[in-house]
C-alpha cells in the first residue's frame, strides 16, 4: 500500500502570534476601505456633505447663480441628486431660484454671507417701520422669506392706545398668511408662489380656514392693488395691510405691514397706510433693501 500522503495536504494550525497586526477582513474595515468612503461614512453624513458642497458652490457663484447643471459639474453629483438636495435647499431658505434655471444664496445663507459691518435688513427696515407707525399710529411688522415661510425680523410699536401685536420678532408662520407675507409672496415669480403654496397645503387650513384655492385669489388681488390686505387669517378680527420690499436689483427680499382692529381699517384708511409705506420706501430706501 502506497504511503499516506494525507500530511502533505493537512493544512498546519494556525498560530496568532500577539505581537504581529493581523488583517481586519471585517464587512465593515472592508467597506471602509472602499474608493471612495471615509471610516464611518454613512447615507447621512453623505447627504450632509453633497449638501454642503452645493451650498459651497452656490455662496461662490454670487449674485448670477448657477444653473443645475454647473452644480453637477462643480459638486460631482449626479442631476438627479442635485435636483432633491436643491428642493431642500430652496424649501429650509438656504438657496432661492433667480428666474427659472439658476440657484442663489437664499434668505438664510445670504445672512450668513454679509460682509462684516454691512447693516442687516432689520436694521435697515427699523427706520421705515418707525416712520409708517408714527404717521399711522399702530404697529409695525417686517418680514423676510425663509423658504415657504416668513419671518419676523423687526416691529415698532405705534402710539395707539390699542396695539395688535399679532406677530412677534422671530415668529414664522406659512408665507402668505399674514399681510407682510402676502405681499411678499405676491411679487415672487407664477412657479416660486405655485410652490411656497404647494408646501404649505397641509398647514394653511390653521389659519382662519385658509386654503390653497383662497391663497391664489388674494394672490391675484394683491397683483392688481399693488399692496395686500389680509383680515382674520392669522389672527381673528385683525386687519393688516403689507407692501414688499426689492433689493436694488428689484428683487422681492422683504416686506413691511400694519395691523390694527378691523373697525380700524376701513378702505379709505388702508388705502392711506399703503401710501404711507410707499412714500417711506421711497424716502428711506430709495435704492432698494
Amino acid at each position: 500500500m502506497a504511503p499516506s500522503t494525507e500530511k502533505f495536504f493537512r493544512m498546519p494550525s494556525r498560530t496568532v502570534n500577539k505581537n504581529v497586526r493581523q488583517p481586519d477582513v471585517s464587512a465593515g474595515a472592508v467597506a471602509a476601505r472602499t474608493p471612495g468612503t471615509e471610516p464611518g461614512d454613512d447615507p447621512g453624513s453623505r447627504t450632509l456633505r453633497r449638501g454642503l458642497q452645493l451650498l459651497d458652490a452656490v455662496l461662490a457663484s454670487g449674485r448670477e447663480g448657477l444653473r443645475v447643471v454647473d452644480l453637477c459639474r462643480a459638486a460631482g453629483l449626479e442631476r438627479a441628486t442635485v435636483h432633491r438636495l436643491l428642493a431642500t435647499l430652496v424649501e429650509s431658505g438656504y438657496a432661492a431660484q433667480r428666474g427659472r434655471f439658476r440657484y442663489v444664496a437664499g434668505p438664510r445663507l445670504a445672512a450668513m454671507a454679509q460682509p462684516a459691518g454691512m447693516p442687516n435688513m432689520a436694521m435697515r427696515l427699523r427706520p421705515v417701520l418707525e416712520r409708517v407707525s408714527a404717521a399711522c399710529g399702530d404697529a409695525a411688522f417686517a418680514i423676510v422669506r425663509e423658504g415657504p415661510a416668513s419671518h419676523c425680523i423687526a416691529r415698532h410699536v405705534g402710539t395707539h392706545p390699542v396695539q395688535i401685536l399679532v406677530i412677534q420678532v422671530g415668529t414664522r408662520q406659512p408665507l402668505g398668511v399674514g399681510a407682510a407675507g402676502l405681499a411678499l409672496l405676491s411679487a415672487l415669480p407664477d412657479d416660486e408662489v405655485n410652490a411656497a403654496v404647494a408646501a404649505n397645503a397641509l398647514v394653511l387650513g390653521r389659519y382662519g380656514g385658509m386654503t390653497p384655492e383662497r391663497m391664489a385669489l388674494l394672490v391675484r388681488a394683491t397683483r392688481e392693488r399693488g399692496w395686500s390686505v389680509i383680515g382674520n387669517h392669522a389672527t381673528d378680527g385683525v386687519l393688516a395691510v403689507g407692501m414688499a420690499v426689492r433689493s436694488s436689483e428689484g428683487e422681492p427680499v422683504a416686506a413691511i405691514s400694519v395691523a390694527s382692529t378691523l373697525d380700524r381699517m376701513p378702505r379709505e384708511r388702508q388705502q392711506l397706510i399703503a401710501r404711507w409705506m410707499r412714500e417711506a420706501l421711497a424716502a428711506l430706501l430709495p435704492g432698494g433693501l
